[in-house]
């Protein structure tokens, strides 16, 4: 479990010297191998309690988890707002593009 923990470490360290310059694909990343080490872990634990030693440890690499999250957080919400002015975009040019008539006429009222 040690060899586990030390990864898991190295990984959470890893992420978070980057952290305002990860892209989102590297977060997803970080996510993906840490849920591994963590499925691991939890196997582990069910075998035997850990140590005073490796519950340090893990109190270490929680205590980095709400800058990481903040971060994770940030690119959410750029995310979102992405897609809602790319949807508003969509929206405003499919009102120009309808589909008229091509022998119509428009006829306007002098007042």
């Amino acid at each position: 479990m040690d060899n586990l923990l030390q990864e898991l470490e190295q990984l959470t360290l890893a992420i978070n010297a980057q952290l305002m310059g990860a892209t989102p694909e590297e977060f997803e990343a970080f996510v993906e191998q840490r849920q591994i080490l963590v499925d691991a872990i939890g196997q582990e634990v069910e075998k035997c309690q850990p140590t005073p030693a490796q519950k340090d440890t893990i109190r270490r690499i929680m205590e980095h988890d709400p800058g990481i999250m903040t971060r994770m957080n940030a690119h959410r919400l750029e995310a979102k707002d992405w897609l809602q002015k790319r949807n508003q975009a969509k929206a405003q040019r499919n009102a120009y593009e309808a589909g008229y008539t091509p022998d119509s006429i428009l006829m306007d009222r002098k007042k």
